[in-house]
């Protein structure tokens, strides 16, 4: 999907009664006095604060029926929508596609026949431009349910290098959290890179909510689906407000002020940097300065968050802080986090673990049923979590231990149960 024509930010409010009688939902939006794009009838995607989906609208930009007179508003059908009223509620629209001119009608039924046609045309453009929702009454974002697939995909930096990921396959569950480990050079960054369309594959296809990353068309839509959080924050942050950093990625985007405000506070919030908003990032630690990053990618309200190795450069409380921010907005929004790591501590805490060796998946499982691989973990030149190894040599001398223990809470647990039942 192409960058919007224009957006519109408002508030739906009650117009005349012929809006009630048209068969589906019908606000007029109120908006600032701006310049606008040409009057006509448009094809656009809207959005309600708070709610997780995309609605496909029909916009009738002009003098239009149910209007309030002496107001400047524009009358949007919402197709689709099954909530509650509108009226009163904040809006944002993106402008997608001149449909027709404006033009009267000899009467309702005339105009509901061309409204039916207009939704048509409407889903038409929806299906042609492979939006990330399907408009059939559910996001596709919650049909989807591979928010990251990756298809028998190669990448070869040179024609002398071996291949830096070799015809890897993954499927990464939607609102999952999955954690990539690998020794230097087994491919996790590059992965990262091919997933957030920095690199495309040289063999392979690579699917970000649907859209493949090879299409030069979907480039934008691809990165506005996927966020990246890179290992030093020091290359990523551009302002010298926090603020202001968290409201680039916004800006790009072309996101109307009124509507960046609420999104920026919200994402400052969830990462706790709030007191800091008007802090300057070069006297932030470490781990504030990427909670910084972590907001900006947030604020622009992306499905996946890929963080390339971002703990690598932090102390112990700064890796705790990025982790448990990355976890609370994973269970919280439902957001698909892939955790390059090479922290064993932190990889036990995902709901899936991925080992790559030389460009391809050695491991893939639950971190009880990785890290239990102990002795093959560590061929591969890695370590486990030290609970894992200690339960390991438990085991070992003799202990009945089952497997899976990861946390020092874990082995607590197993312990104090086994030594009852030795009793």
């Amino acid at each position: 999907m192409k960058k919007p024509l224009f957006t519109l930010a408002g508030k739906a409010i009650h117009g005349k009664h012929l809006g009630t009688k048209l068969g589906f939902p019908t606000a007029n939006i109120a908006y600032e006095a701006a310049p606008m794009p040409q009057d006509g009838v448009y094809i656009a995607t809207a959005h309600i604060p708070g709610e997780d989906r995309t609605y496909l609208a029909i916009l009738n930009q002009g003098v239009h029926p149910t209007a309030p007179e002496g107001r400047p508003t524009v009358e949007a059908h919402l197709l689709d929508y099954q909530g509650g009223e509108l009226y009163g509620q904040a809006m944002t629209f993106h402008y997608q596609q001149f449909l027709r001119p404006e033009q009267k009608f000899p009467s309702l039924e005339a105009l509901q026949a061309q409204l039916t046609k207009d939704g048509a045309a409407a889903r038409t453009w929806a299906q042609q431009n492979a939006l990330p929702h399907d408009f059939e009454g559910e996001a596709m974002s919650q049909s989807i349910q591979c928010p990251v697939e990756v298809k028998d995909t190669s990448y070869q930096y040179d024609g002398d290098s071996p291949q830096a990921v070799d015809h890897l396959s993954m499927c990464l569950d939607k609102g999952s959290f999955v954690a990539v480990l690998g020794h230097n050079g087994s491919g996790k960054s590059t992965l990262a890179k091919l997933m957030n369309a920095l690199y495309l594959p040289t063999e392979g296809q690579v699917l970000i909510c649907g859209m493949d990353t090879a299409d030069d068309d979907r480039l934008w839509d691809v990165r506005r689906h996927a966020g990246m959080v890179f290992q030093n924050p020091d290359n990523q942050i551009v302002a010298t407000v926090v603020r202001e950093d968290v409201a680039f990625g916004l800006e790009n985007l072309g996101i109307p002020q009124p509507e960046m405000i609420p999104r920026i506070d919200a994402a400052l919030n969830a990462v706790h940097m709030t007191d800091f908003a008007y802090a300057a990032p070069h006297m932030l630690s470490g781990g504030q300065k990427q909670r910084v990053a972590v907001a900006g990618v947030l604020a622009m309200e992306q499905d996946v968050m890929i963080l390339d190795e971002a703990t690598a450069m932090l102390d112990p409380s700064g890796r705790a802080e990025v982790l448990q921010t990355a976890r609370k907005l994973n269970r919280d929004k439902g957001i698909t986090v892939v955790w390059i790591t090479h922290f064993m501590e932190e990889a036990a805490q995902a709901d899936r673990v991925i080992v790559l060796s030389q460009g391809a998946i050695a491991m893939d499982g639950t971190p009880g049923e990785v890290f239990s691989r102990v002795k093959e973990i560590q061929a591969l030149g890695l370590d486990v979590p030290p609970m894992a190894e200690l339960a390991r040599e438990l085991r070992e001398a003799g202990m009945d231990l089952p497997q899976g223990i990861l946390t020092v809470q874990d082995m607590v647990k197993e312990l104090k149960a086994t030594l009852c039942q030795s009793k």
